[in-house]
């Protein structure tokens, strides 16, 4: 079968979400809200070594909530778990969220997870009032069904590696019509792109020139060789954070296994991955729109095969869109001879 990228090649590709993003240029950093117009299905899997979540323990596939109402992707460190304060806040004053018989008070559900960019410059001086509640309202009304990548959103003040990070996107329509798409806040210890080049590693998966049209690296690479990683591994201080999703009906067990498989992603598109200094975090969404077809178990493997290609562009393109922060001194890919 074939599959071409949706309209947008973005997450929003997928019917049924929206996403918004804020900055603060003068912190440098930023968050992202990912928005279903209803509540939807989540799963999460975790394989980074230093993770920061909020209300992850929740999409296990036995607890009592089954659905989402956004998710929220942050900068900050541990500061920007306050963005999902933000986003719960304005949620339940729209009246959205879990609702007991016994109270008519909605309870937002909204997990969250953040990524570490405390290190990369900005003011980060701002006493007992951070950022991130603010910017996590500002992301939530902002969403829309377009979308800025690179220097934008949770990605803001992320480094892929040596080079600028930030946010990237993707998406594919298959022939029969499903759609799945990818988003992802880059700001990895490992690199994107192979040693002694421009070329991504995720470019065996590229689809048109969406990141360059370089096509996948053709030299091969030493073990240790690492080309453009960091080389501050500090603990907790690199993270890719990641929303796969798609319109096809999953319960919670089957997008816990979607959100597994596309891990295969980052592995695709970063070296190394899930290391001790990492906290990768990968969300599946599923706003039902389609029923899976049968028999699920083949369509469940297909699915995360391709929830796992998008995830690689998604990250390639985070990269490539970078403009980057001014006077920085961090270079961005285009920079790359």
């Amino acid at each position: 079968m074939t599959a071409r990228p949706g309209p947008r090649n973005l997450l929003t590709d997928v019917p049924g979400l929206r996403v918004g993003q804020a900055e603060d240029t003068q912190v440098r950093t930023g968050v992202t809200v990912v928005l279903p117009d209803e509540p939807a299905v989540a799963a999460v899997d975790v394989r980074g070594g230093g993770p920061g979540t909020s209300e992850t323990d929740l999409l296990a596939p036995d607890t009592l909530v089954e659905r989402v109402d956004a998710l929220v992707l942050s900068g900050g460190s541990v500061y920007g778990l306050a963005a999902a304060d933000g986003v719960v806040a304005a949620l339940g004053a729209q009246g959205r969220g879990f609702t007991f018989r016994s109270t008519d008070v909605p309870a937002p559900i909204v997990p969250g997870a953040i990524l570490f960019d405390l290190a990369h410059g900005g003011d980060k001086a701002w006493g007992e009032q951070p950022p991130y509640l603010r910017l996590g309202r500002a992301a939530l009304a902002a969403a829309d069904a377009r979308f800025a990548l690179g220097t934008a959103g949770a990605g803001y003040g992320a480094r892929a590696g040596a080079l600028h990070g930030g946010v990237g996107s993707a998406s594919v329509l298959t022939e029969d019509g499903w759609t799945v798409g990818a988003l992802a806040a880059v700001n990895s210890f490992g690199s994107v792109v192979a040693p002694g080049g421009r070329a991504f590693w995720a470019g065996a998966y590229e689809v048109g020139a969406e990141f360059g049209g370089l096509g996948p690296p053709a030299a091969r690479v030493a073990a240790d060789d690492w080309g453009l990683a960091k080389r501050d591994a500090l603990a907790r201080a690199n993270t890719t954070l990641a929303v796969v999703a798609t319109d096809l009906a999953l319960t919670p067990a089957e997008a816990r296994r979607v959100a597994v498989m596309a891990q295969t992603g980052l592995a695709r598109a970063i070296r190394p991955v899930h290391t001790h200094f990492d906290g990768d975090v990968v969300f599946a969404l599923s706003t039902a729109r389609r029923p899976l077809p049968a028999p699920a178990p083949w369509s469940l493997t297909r699915l995360g095969a391709l929830a796992a290609d998008t995830l690689a562009r998604a990250v390639a393109r985070a990269a490539y869109e970078a403009e980057g922060w001014p006077g920085s001194g961090v270079r961005r890919w285009r920079d790359l001879a």
